[in-house]
């Protein structure tokens, strides 16, 4: 007989067996009792119960109540419309909310989920409902802060139908400043860093187009218009992914630039000057990725060439090694997700878009073609004339010249001198023909000797000796030909001839000639003069017969 104590815990296996007298004995097995622990004991919440709590808990006995009224539930039912995707039902509760309960507190909501409505549905004009939507909401609701939210889905419908870099960019561009747009509206809003986000994914697309199409005039040696689009890449986009691509193509498109002047004939000087100016800029171009861009995969390139321009390979300090080991950091790596959505869907590329910094605001001044096609040629003036030529003196006449020097040969009269007088001319029409000289005397100042008059400073007028006649017209010669003698008289056409006409008068053509019997004759077909398929000869058998 086995006794267990009361508050002992027994487990084991019984089992009944057959004593050799015949009755019947039962045994029992004993084993150890097993403790349980505390992590079995313990329930794990699934995560629908944990919302489900996190949902109780958040339960306010006013929203309980406002579920009640009518306006509330026709917000409520329409939220769930726009969740099964029945937009236009959503659209209908929404817009009867606004009209039946011109003060509810749902009124803002209700515009806003209209506008949301719109932009879950997709397609080119929902988008653009959408966007109007949003733009109303924007304007009656500026300071609410769902402002912030509402511009911030303009840019991302923008974003959205945004195509690749080598296709229209004009959604690109609204993008881009719909995000900036939000940036300066709402610098206080909590979505500020998922737009600056989005807004550096544009620029990177629109930086790789710029960079691809001066890929391109690279290619057709248009150097001008490779350098114009680099640089407007690198002024306007400091992000870019590729930024040491671009550099090095901008100092690529300097460099070609220094080979095309040394191929040229020119004075040795001014060459010389012209080739460090490219030099120069090409050698900042490499040297700015070696610096700025240590981290990057192209700064060996630079190196190289800066080491094939007999130039010092600059070293970075540790701030800009480690601002570019940051920025590179950032970058996401591709994907295999990443690949196959470039290859199936129509989106850009912006996997590399940088995560870190701050994204350029407002556009700096682009540099054109036309600028640097300008500056290129201010470049070849000032390299081949370096010091502009002294302007020559300006030719004085003797009397100019005179004047001066009788100036400085005698001393100023402290007496004024009198104006300037001219003697009266004689008239044109003089009864004599003698040829005479006229000086108009010019009181001249009183000198130290007297108060002598002089006439070294007048005016002559010469009149011929023989009197010539005045030519017609002033001297012009008259336009006209040379030969004026009259032309011929025209003369009479000839009459045309006197009309014949076969018809004698009083006569009647044989066509309509009547016969005896008063019945009128048709004519006779002459088959010689015409041909006619009514009136050809019946061939009977001999049309089918070959020979």
């Amino acid at each position: 007989m086995l006794s267990i104590g009361a508050g002992a815990q027994v487990t084991g296996s019984s089992e009944t067996t057959t004593a050799p007298n015949g009755q019947p004995q039962e045994s029992v097995t004993l084993s150890a009792p097993v403790k349980g622990s505390k992590k079995d004991d313990k329930v794990i919440q699934s995560k629908d119960t944990k919302k489900q709590l996190r949902k109780e808990k958040k339960i306010d006995p006013q929203a309980v109540a406002d579920a009640k009224l009518p306006d509330r539930q026709l917000y409520d039912k329409a939220l769930e419309a726009t969740k099964k995707g029945h937009f236009d039902v959503a659209r209908l509760d929404l817009q009867t909310l606004l009209n039946t309960y011109p003060d509810s507190q749902y009124q803002m909501k209700a515009k806003l989920a209209i506008a949301d409505s719109w932009y879950r549905e997709g397609g080119t004009a929902a988008l653009t409902q959408a966007e109007s939507e949003y733009k109303d909401f924007i304007t009656f609701f500026p300071n609410a802060p769902e402002a912030a939210e509402a511009q911030m889905r303009v840019g991302d419908i923008y974003f959205r139908q945004m195509d690749k870099p080598d296709r229209d960019y004009a959604k690109a561009v609204h993008a881009q400043e719909e995000y900036r747009l939000m940036l300066q509206q709402f610098p206080e809003s909590t979505l500020v860093p998922q737009a600056k986000q989005r807004l550096r994914e544009v620029q990177e697309v629109l930086a790789t187009r710029e960079a691809d199409i001066a890929a391109y005039y690279a290619t057709r040696e248009n150097w001008p218009a490779t350098i114009a689009r680099y640089q407007t890449v690198v002024d306007t986009y400091p992000q870019f992914s590729h930024m040491d691509d671009t550099l090095v193509g901008l100092g690529d498109a300097y460099a070609a630039e220094a080979r095309y002047v040394r191929s040229l004939k020119l004075p040795e000087a001014g060459k010389a000057r012209l080739e460090k100016v490219y030099d120069d800029q090409a050698a900042a171009a490499y040297t700015t990725v070696v610096l700025e861009h240590s981290a990057s995969p192209h700064v060996e390139d630079a190196r190289d060439r800066l080491a094939g321009m007999n130039l010092p390979i600059p070293a970075p300090t540790p701030e800009q090694v480690a601002a570019s080991v940051a920025l590179e950091n950032s970058r996401r790596s591709y994907r295999l997700q990443d690949r196959a959505k470039l290859m199936i869907l129509h989106q850009p590329d912006v996997v590399m878009a940088a995560r870190d910094g701050e994204p350029s605001l407002a556009d700096p001044k682009p540099t054109i073609a036309p600028d640097v096609y300008r500056k290129v040629v201010a470049d070849f003036n000032g390299a081949m004339n370096p010091k502009p030529t002294a302007a020559a003196p300006v030719a004085t006449t003797d009397s100019a010249a005179a004047a001066p020097a009788a100036e400085t040969a005698a001393p100023a009269s402290t007496t004024p001198a009198a104006p300037l007088a001219l003697q009266e001319v004689p008239a044109a029409d003089a009864s004599t023909n003698t040829g005479s000289a006229v000086m108009t005397n010019v009181p001249a100042a009183s000198s130290a000797g007297g108060g002598a008059s002089s006439n070294s400073m007048g005016v002559e007028i010469v009149t011929p000796s023989t009197a010539t006649p005045v030519p017609e017209n002033g001297g012009l010669k008259a336009v006209g030909p040379v030969n004026q003698n009259a032309a011929p008289a025209i003369e009479k056409a000839t009459g045309a001839p006197d009309q014949v006409n076969d018809i004698q008068p009083g006569t009647q053509p044989a066509a309509q000639a009547a016969r005896a019997d008063g019945k009128k004759t048709k004519p006779e077909f002459d088959k010689a003069d015409e041909s006619s398929s009514k009136h050809k000869k019946k061939k009977g058998l001999a049309k089918i017969n070959p020979f």
